[in-house]
């Protein structure tokens, strides 16, 4: 098996700086007290998020796609139809990023206890513009319902786990864990994700 080790470089605006304090004071990064030296070179961790509104046609439950890439290799990879049916396309891919972070943090930990070095948080991509928008201290939850995964996805954010971009639909490499699409571009997709 080879792997890219080199390390993705991506644009620092991209990713918008805020300050949480008055919204989540004393969240940090839950790190253990027993973790290892860090030995060896360090390493950043990448996800994609996507979710398919309603694919499923039977039931209309959403189906959650994440990729996660340490350096440029991809390590992890979900595709499941979610648990619960969502009234719209921003509770699904809202649900999808929830279930990147808890991923996420299982395996920062992991990487932590084998004495890998994290340089920062991940930098997680989604196509969806409003999610990205709400990972934003100015913005308010105007859906109750998605209460708990709002403010996990903004808690995530505020202990420096994880930073949020939007990602354009056509270059989400997520998009082949959860869609039917035609064989050129899957065949594009699978390029970014493999070499």
């Amino acid at each position: 098996m080879v792997f890219d080790d080199t390390i993705p470089s991506f644009r620092g605006e991209r990713f918008v700086k805020c300050d949480w304090s008055e919204f989540y004071p004393d969240v940090t990064e839950a790190i253990s007290e027993n973790i290892p030296a860090p030995r060896g070179k360090e390493v950043v961790m990448t996800c994609f998020v996507d979710a398919d509104h309603a694919g499923c046609r039977e039931t209309r439950s959403s189906h959650s796609g994440i990729l996660i890439f340490v350096n440029r290799a991809p390590i992890m990879w979900f595709s499941k139809r979610q648990n619960t049916v969502e009234a719209s396309t921003y509770g699904s891919e809202l649900l999808a990023m929830r279930l990147s972070i808890e991923m996420i943090e299982g395996l920062r930990y992991k990487l932590r206890m084998m004495g890998v070095p994290l340089t920062e948080e991940c930098a997680v991509f989604c196509d969806n513009s409003a999610v990205v928008t709400n990972a934003k201290p100015e913005s308010t939850l105007k859906k109750k319902h998605a209460a708990i995964n709002f403010h996990r996805v903004r808690e995530a954010i505020a202990a420096g786990t994880i930073k949020v971009a939007k990602e354009g639909t056509q270059t989400n490499l997520a998009d082949i864990l959860t869609k039917l699409m035609p064989g050129p571009k899957m065949k594009e997709l699978l390029e970014n994700i493999l070499w």
